[in-house]
């Protein structure tokens, strides 16, 4: 072969070298290009997902908190309590509850009928506490929302009625039904009168109540109490304190126990002009 030809492979060969080595460059470049555009939409979506998850918890359509607006006849520190029974009974109720907790509707269910027996007998009065710890904990804003209702059914002289409507259709711990104004306006048509009862439905819509039962909330938190209920009788702890001493019957002892020589209550709270009394 000669020096000629032998010359001409030589350079074949380099300038296929050349040209694979190019190639392989091109092929590098390339997809490190497509992997920079992926790692970027992935910081993107990422960027995205972590908006709309911030987002989601801001409630951007939030107004100004409104005055304090407590319901008619609350008693008590700061106009917290709302009293059921006669305001001269010798033993006193005092009921930290969530209308969407269902423990709270265990107890309400299982000793509204003793503690019925014995406001009517004019042994006890109750005072309750409303606190939205479920909207806290689970989201949504059903106690806030029920225990506004609750509040305006108090305006109208309906708060007891309306109150033991509100655990006897409690929903599911999970489920906010609460929050929707037109299913607690439903509940309210079981209570004779409330549904119709002059501004209950303007204040159940308009969250009247809204800062009083937000600062019912913060007095619970502020107690130190370990959960709800948490129910006091003349200011010491039954429940969950006693545990399974804490039964309808024995509540009725201690409160005989406790108003033992002592003349039952007949002084009825004061009701709004136009409320009827609660039974």
């Amino acid at each position: 072969m000669s020096e000629k030809n032998r010359e001409a492979k030589r350079s074949a060969r380099e300038r296929l070298q050349q040209e694979r080595e190019t190639h392989r460059t091109r092929e590098k470049r390339r997809r490190a290009l497509i992997v920079s555009a992926a790692v970027v939409g992935v910081l993107g979506l990422a960027a995205v997902i972590g908006l709309i998850a911030a987002n989601t918890g801001t409630d951007k359509t939030s107004v100004a908190a409104g005055p304090v607006a407590a319901p008619s006849g609350a008693n008590g520190k700061d106009e917290l309590a709302i009293p059921v029974g006669a305001t001269d009974a010798p033993s006193t109720l005092t009921v930290w509850e969530d209308f969407r907790c269902p423990a709270c509707a265990q107890f309400e269910n299982g000793f509204r009928d003793t503690i019925h027996r014995l406001e009517k007998a004019g042994q006890l009065k109750v005072e309750y506490h409303l606190a939205t710890i479920i909207d806290g904990n689970m989201g949504g804003s059903g106690s806030l929302r029920a225990a506004n209702a609750a509040a305006c059914a108090q305006d109208a002289g309906h708060f007891s009625a309306y109150h033991d409507v509100l655990y006897q259709n409690q929903p599911p711990e999970a489920d906010d039904a609460f929050a929707k104004e037109s299913h607690l306006l439903e509940l309210a048509g079981k209570v004779d009168g409330l549904e119709s009862a002059p501004g209950f439905r303007e204040c159940v819509d308009g969250g009247h109540h809204d800062e009083w039962v937000k600062k019912s909330a913060e007095a619970f938190q502020k107690g130190s109490f370990s959960g709800t209920p948490t129910i006091l009788l003349n200011g010491e702890s039954v429940f969950p304190k006693k545990g399974t001493e804490n039964t309808p019957d024995n509540l009725k002892k201690w409160v005989t126990e406790a108003n033992k020589g002592k003349k039952p209550g007949t002084a009825t709270p004061s009701v709004p002009p136009g409320a009827t009394p609660q039974a």
